[in-house]
């Protein structure tokens, strides 16, 4: 596993992208930065973090033989990896927020950003870019924020955080080749964030509706059940979960 530390750069996930177009890039080869300037979060959203406070890392995954619609299931396995390296930390009704937002007592901690190398209609590698909340305790503008420090009253050590995840991840990988994707949907959607619970979600054309989460289909859909008994099934950016 090669670790690159750098002090600053506008995003992990772009520097390891460079990176491997450059030179051929071994399996796990992991990106840190102190600081990003243009963090990414999903559908194009921003991740900002304070600089050495925090952990804002990107991990290369090659040897991978996905189809493309299976490329959910990289999500799958991220989210468990990182629910079961976070969950010896203390912290309190820890849930996966679908896609892949790791909450904790209904507060965003962490968030992943997965990008996919394709050829030949596979799912060649992947850069998994990680953005966790550990030691900020000023979440000025974003009342859902928080971190590990602030839940727990806890001040971590930023290496040891970022090696219980990669070995975390490794596990999680290496479980996969062998578990299969059946069962890895099976636990994630086991702390999936509000299911089976009533809840109020907001739609693409902005309207409120009341529904029960159901599932996550192995597609990476959001099942919802209506009050009229009927299933419907969403991608992201259809439907918005409040919380």
């Amino acid at each position: 596993m090669r670790n690159i530390k750098l002090n600053a750069t506008q995003s992990t996930n772009d520097y390891l992208r460079a990176l491997t177009l450059d030179v051929d890039c071994e399996d796990f080869t992991v990106v840190t930065a102190k600081e990003q300037t243009k963090g990414k979060g999903q559908m194009g959203s921003v991740w900002t973090s304070k600089s050495g406070e925090n952990l804002t890392f990107s991990v290369f995954k090659t040897n991978l033989k996905l189809s493309i619609a299976s490329q959910f299931v990289l999500n799958v396995i991220v989210s468990l990896a990182l629910h079961k390296a976070l969950k010896r930390h203390n912290l309190k009704k820890l849930a996966v927020k679908w896609p892949n937002d790791i909450l904790a007592e209904n507060f965003k901690i962490c968030g992943v950003l997965i990008e996919n190398v394709i050829k030949s209609d596979k799912i060649k590698s992947c850069i998994i870019g990680i953005g966790l909340n550990v030691n900020q305790t000023n979440f000025e503008g974003l009342p859902k924020a928080s971190s590990l420090k602030q839940l727990t009253g806890t001040h971590f050590n930023l290496d040891e955080i970022l090696q219980d995840i990669l070995n975390a991840l490794a596990l999680c990988f290496k479980q996969f080749e062998s578990d299969g994707e059946a069962l890895f949907f099976e636990s994630y959607n086991n702390v999936l964030f509000r299911k089976e619970k009533p809840s109020t979600f907001k739609t693409a054309e902005g309207s409120l509706c009341t529904g029960i989460i159901k599932s996550v289909s192995s597609s990476g859909q959001l099942v919802v059940l209506f009050e009229d008994e009927i299933e419907k099934q969403f991608n992201l950016k259809e439907i918005q979960l409040l919380y």
